[in-house]
C-alpha cells in the first residue's frame, strides 16, 4: 500500500506455500482450468501446436465395429494427451507468476486494500475477465479489457477443444471456452502510459496475473495484483455495479443451476431456508422430467413394438 501512496494496512506476508495459484486445485467447482492454446499464448518464446494436436477428439465417418473401437480408444487417448499438456502448461506458468510476485516486480494487493487505492488515490482497476463474468457484475469505475474471451469460431481445432473443454467439466461449471484476445495489450497500450499504476483483477486471481505478466514484459512497472480475485472481495470493499453479487459472477452450468456451489452454499447459510428450498424444487423438478421421459419412452417402444406385430 506505501507504494500506492497510502497508509499500511495489516500487514501479510505472500509466500509460495500460500501462494493463490496453488490452492486453485483443491476446490474443482471453482476453478478453471486454462487450455493449453491459452497458456501457449503467454509464453515468451513461439509454440504452435501440431497436426495430432489439432485433430485431437475429431470424429470421423467410419463403419465396422472394430474400427468404432479403435476411434473410441484413440479418442480417450488424445483427451488424456490434452489433459497432461494442460498440467505441464500450469506448472510451468505457476513458476513464472509465482517468480513475478516473489520478486515483488508486481504487487499484492488485497481487495480491500484495492478498494481503498481506487478511492482514495484515484487508481485505476484494470477488468481482465471474460465477458460472460463481466456482465453479471463488475466494479465501478474500472476499464474492461479481457485477456482471454468466450472463443466464437468454429473450425476444426476449435470445436474440438469444445468438446474436450465440455467433457472436462465445463457442463457442470458454465465456464465456455475461452481464447486469448490478442487486442488484450494493444488495447491497453493505447488507453494506458507504462508508468501507470495498474490495479489488475480477475474473478478468482489467475487470469490478472497472467495478464501482469504479459504487462510487465511489454515494459509496465507499476502492477498491483488483487490477491484471490474479484471474488474474495467483501460487499463493503468495493462499489460493485450490476444484476448479480461479485461472488456470483464465476459461477454457471448445472452446479449454479442445483446450488451446488460454495458461494451458494454460503449464502444459503446467510438468507436460511427460504434460498434453499427453490433449489430443492429444481432438484425435484429434474428428477419429476427424467421420471416423465423414462415412462415416455416406455410407451413410445410398446406403441412401436404393437406396430410391428400387426
Amino acid at each position: 500500500m506505501e507504494a500506492l501512496g497510502l497508509p499500511s494496512l495489516n500487514s501479510h506476508n505472500i509466500s509460495c506455500s500460500n501462494f493463490q495459484v496453488q490452492n486453485v486445485s483443491k476446490n474443482p467447482e471453482r476453478t478453471h482450468y486454462f487450455s493449453s492454446l491459452e497458456l501457449s499464448s503467454l509464453k515468451p518464446r513461439p509454440f504452435c501446436y501440431s497436426s495430432s494436436e489439432l485433430s485431437s477428439l475429431k470424429l470421423r465417418p467410419s463403419c465396422g465395429t472394430p474400427l468404432l473401437h479403435r476411434t473410441a480408444v484413440r479418442m480417450q487417448v488424445d483427451g488424456e494427451d490434452y489433459e497432461l499438456k494442460q498440467m505441464k502448461d500450469m506448472a510451468a506458468a505457476r513458476k513464472r507468476w509465482e517468480a513475478l510476485v516473489r520478486e515483488e516486480k508486481v504487487k499484492v494487493l488485497t481487495p480491500r486494500e484495492a478498494g481503498y487505492a481506487i478511492q482514495l488515490s484515484n487508481k485505476t482497476l484494470l477488468d481482465v475477465r471474460p465477458s460472460i463474468e463481466h456482465k453479471k457484475a463488475w466494479v465501478k469505475g474500472s476499464r474492461w479489457i479481457p485477456i482471454f474471451d468466450v472463443d466464437t469460431k468454429l473450425d476444426v481445432g476449435t470445436l474440438s477443444r469444445k468438446i474436450t473443454s465440455f467433457m472436462m467439466g465445463g457442463w457442470w461449471s458454465g465456464m465456455p471456452t475461452l481464447s486469448y484476445n490478442d487486442q488484450f495489450l494493444p488495447k491497453v497500450q493505447e488507453n494506458y502510459p507504462k508508468d501507470t499504476d495498474l490495479i489488475v483483477a480477475c474473478q478468482k486471481g489467475l487470469r490478472s496475473l497472467a495478464a501482469c505478466e504479459l504487462l510487465y514484459n511489454a515494459g509496465y512497472r507499476n502492477l498491483f495484483w488483487v490477491q484471490g480475485g474479484l471474488e474474495a472481495a467483501e460487499e463493503e470493499d468495493l462499489v460493485i455495479e450490476g444484476p448479480q453479487p461479485l461472488k456470483f459472477a464465476g459461477i454457471g452450468g448445472v452446479s449454479e443451476f442445483l446450488g451446488f456451489t460454495d458461494q451458494q452454499r454460503d449464502a444459503a447459510s446467510r438468507l436460511g431456508w427460504s434460498y434453499r428450498l427453490v433449489f430443492s424444487a429444481r432438484l425435484v423438478g429434474i428428477f419429476l422430467v427424467a421420471d416423465a421421459l423414462f415412462f415416455g419412452a416406455q410407451q413410445v417402444g410398446h406403441y412401436l413394438q404393437d406396430l410391428r406385430s400387426h
